[in-house]
């Protein structure tokens, strides 16, 4: 049987969605429903389920990261979309992401029977001992794109937010996966752990600042996020080869050169 969830925060939708399709017909089994991303997430993580029918208009949930970071994390599972939604290019990003069907509400059965059909057809049953383990499924173009996004979304939060302490957790929450897979993300997509990227993010803005030679090395530092000066020192030196001081007297340096070619 596949493994069935519902994600809508529409209770009458649910169970509308839950007792109208005839799901034994498919091969189906509601396993798990939920009334916001946040619990549906972590019954996704629990119960592992095949198919997915969500909607991702939900408040506070921002849709598209939703998808693209269950299939970057789930890679085998199938999703359908219900959401009022009615715009073609949000449309076909979430394709793109790999969801299987775009519904709109109000979906009919006839409609919904066909998203099951396109979802269940060549696909094995997770409980089937010869599926592949989902973590070692091999990446395919819609998950790599769910992977790009994800990994794009986390480095702009870290981006937007490098000037006070935030945590792996913190972005894995606000990009919808777990701590354990937005690791493996960023060292597979950049190179870099968290802590390194974060690092070079502040330090790039704290060379920016360095250039207003008005602005002391320690308020630098705390500008950037840095609670201690010489953990601050040391990360600079390690990423630029240079001391703060010494990175501001070569701007300081060069802007004489360039003022006297002039």
């Amino acid at each position: 049987m596949f493994k069935v969830m519902i994600i809508d925060d529409e209770p009458i939708i649910v169970e509308g969605i839950k007792k109208i399709v005839p799901w034994e017909k498919y091969g189906c089994q509601i396993i798990a429903t939920a009334n916001d991303g946040i619990e549906g997430g972590r019954l996704i993580r629990e119960l592992k389920p095949d198919i997915l029918f969500s909607d991702i208009s939900m408040p506070g949930v921002d849709g598209l990261t939703m998808v693209a970071a269950l299939r970057s994390e789930f890679p085998n599972i199938k999703i359908s979309i219900l959401t009022g939604y009615r715009d073609f290019d949000y449309a076909q990003k979430a394709i793109s992401l790999g969801v299987s069907r775009y519904l709109l509400k109000p979906s009919n059965l006839a409609e919904i029977e066909e998203a099951i059909v396109a979802m269940t057809e060549g696909m094995i049953p997770s409980e089937n001992e010869d599926e592949p383990k989902r973590e070692e499924a091999e990446e395919d173009c819609e998950t790599k794109a769910a992977s790009s996004f994800i990994v794009y979304n986390a480095v702009q939060y870290m981006e937007e937010n490098y000037n006070r302490k935030i945590t792996l957790s913190e972005v894995a929450e606000k990009t919808y996966i777990s701590q354990w897979h937005l690791s493996k993300l960023l060292n597979k997509n950049m190179g870099l752990n968290f802590s390194e990227i974060l690092n070079n993010i502040r330090v790039k803005e704290a060379k920016r600042l360095l250039m207003n030679s008005s602005m002391r090395i320690g308020d630098i530092a705390w500008e950037v996020g840095f609670t201690d000066i010489a953990h601050f020192s040391k990360v600079f030196k390690k990423l630029t080869g240079l001391s703060a001081n010494e990175y501001r007297n070569s701007i300081l340096v060069k802007k004489m050169m360039d003022a006297e070619k002039k």
